[in-house]
C-alpha cells in the first residue's frame, strides 16, 4: 500500500513539474511589432523590427519601414553587430520561398544613415519587388552572399512586413 502511495506521489509530483513547466515556458520567439515615430525630417516612418539568428546562429536584426504614409518606398535593413561583420556593398540580398526567387537590389550607398557609416554592418534593400509578388504569409529564406548563407524569416514577420504597405502611421 505504501509504495502505490509513493508512487502516486510521485506521478502527481511529476505531473505539477510538467504543467508548471509548460505555463511558464516562453511560447516562442519574440513577434516583431509595427513602430510609428518620426524621422530627423518629420516625416511619419513605421517600421517593424525582430532579432533573429541565422542558421551559424549568428544574430541580426531585420528592420522593415517605410518613411512616409502609405505608398512611400519600403526598405528591409539588415544589422549585423559592429565588429563582427562587414558588409561589402553593393551585394544583393537573395530571398526565396519554396521555388521563389527574388533579388532584392542593395541600396546602402544611397542611404544618408548608412552610406558614409564606417562600421559597415547593416545593408539597405528594396523591399518593395518581394512584397508585390507575395500574396500569402510564407516562410522566407534570406541570403546574403559572403555574410550569411540562410536567414529564416517566419511568416509573423512577413505578415508584418506586407502589412506595412498599407497602415496608416
Amino acid at each position: 500500500m505504501s509504495s502505490l502511495i509513493r508512487r502516486t506521489g510521485r506521478l502527481l509530483l511529476a505531473l505539477t513539474l510538467v504543467l508548471g513547466s509548460l505555463l511558464t515556458w516562453p511560447t516562442g520567439p519574440a513577434l516583431a511589432q509595427l513602430h510609428a515615430h518620426p524621422s530627423e525630417t518629420g516625416s511619419p516612418v513605421l517600421r517593424s523590427l525582430v532579432s533573429l539568428r541565422d542558421l551559424d546562429d549568428q544574430a541580426w536584426q531585420l528592420v522593415a519601414f517605410r518613411d512616409g504614409p502609405p505608398g512611400a518606398p519600403l526598405l528591409l535593413r539588415v544589422v549585423g553587430y559592429p565588429g563582427k561583420v562587414r558588409l561589402d556593398h553593393p551585394t544583393a540580398l537573395e530571398v526565396s520561398s519554396g521555388p521563389f526567387q527574388w533579388q532584392l537590389e542593395d541600396l546602402t550607398l544611397e542611404s544618408p544613415a548608412l552610406g558614409n557609416d564606417g562600421r559597415a554592418a547593416a545593408a539597405e534593400f528594396d523591399l518593395a519587388p518581394l512584397l508585390a509578388e507575395l500574396n500569402q504569409n510564407r516562410p522566407l529564406r534570406l541570403r546574403l552572399p559572403g555574410v550569411f548563407t540562410e536567414l529564416p524569416v517566419p511568416p509573423f514577420v512577413v505578415a508584418e512586413w506586407r502589412s506595412l504597405e498599407t497602415t496608416p502611421t
